[in-house]
C-alpha cells in the first residue's frame, strides 16, 4: 500500500476518534423546566429558570432567567433576564454554587429560550436574544 494512502487513512481515523468541537450540548431539565449546568472547572455554575419560574422560585420579571455564579477568586453572580442588561452582583450574600450537575464541556454551547452560552478554557460567555450578556472566568466577571 503506498505511503500516501496509509497517511490518509491514519489522518481520517484520527479525526473520526476526536471529539466534536462546538457542539450544542443538551442539558436535562427538571420536571418544572429548571436546568442546571457547570463549567468543567467546577468554578462556575448556572441555573436556567423557565418563564413563570418554578414552585420554589419566580424570576423578578416573570422570566425566563439565566443566573450564573463564579466561586473563585471571589464569589459573584450574574443574572440575565429577557429584557435589559445582565446584572452583576459582586457580593450576592448566598454562596451555594456548583453542585454535581451536567458539565458544559469546553468548546460546547448550550441554548434554551432566549439564552445561549459558550464554554471555553478561557471562561463562560452567555448572551440573550436582546443583545445583552455576560462573561465569567476566574480572572474576569463582566456584564452588558
Amino acid at each position: 500500500m503506498p505511503a500516501r494512502i496509509v497517511s490518509a487513512a491514519l489522518i481520517a481515523t484520527t479525526f473520526s476518534l476526536s471529539p466534536a468541537f462546538a457542539a450544542n450540548q443538551t442539558v436535562p431539565a427538571s420536571a418544572e423546566g429548571q436546568i442546571e449546568f457547570n463549567a468543567p472547572s467546577g468554578n462556575i455554575g448556572c441555573i436556567y429558570m423557565p418563564k413563570g419560574g418554578t414552585s420554589t422560585y419566580q424570576p423578578r420579571d416573570g422570566g425566563p432567567e439565566l443566573s450564573c455564579s463564579r466561586v473563585e477568586p471571589s464569589y459573584v453572580t450574574v443574572i440575565l433576564g429577557p429584557n435589559g442588561p445582565a446584572t452583576l452582583i459582586k457580593n450576592p450574600g448566598e454562596q451555594g454554587c456548583c453542585s454535581d450537575v451536567t458539565k458544559l464541556q469546553y468548546g460546547n454551547s448550550w441554548s434554551k429560550g432566549p439564552f445561549s452560552c459558550q464554554s471555553s478554557t478561557k471562561g463562560l460567555s452567555c448572551s440573550g436574544s436582546n443583545g445583552h450578556g455576560f462573561f465569567l472566568s476566574k480572572a474576569k466577571a463582566t456584564a452588558k
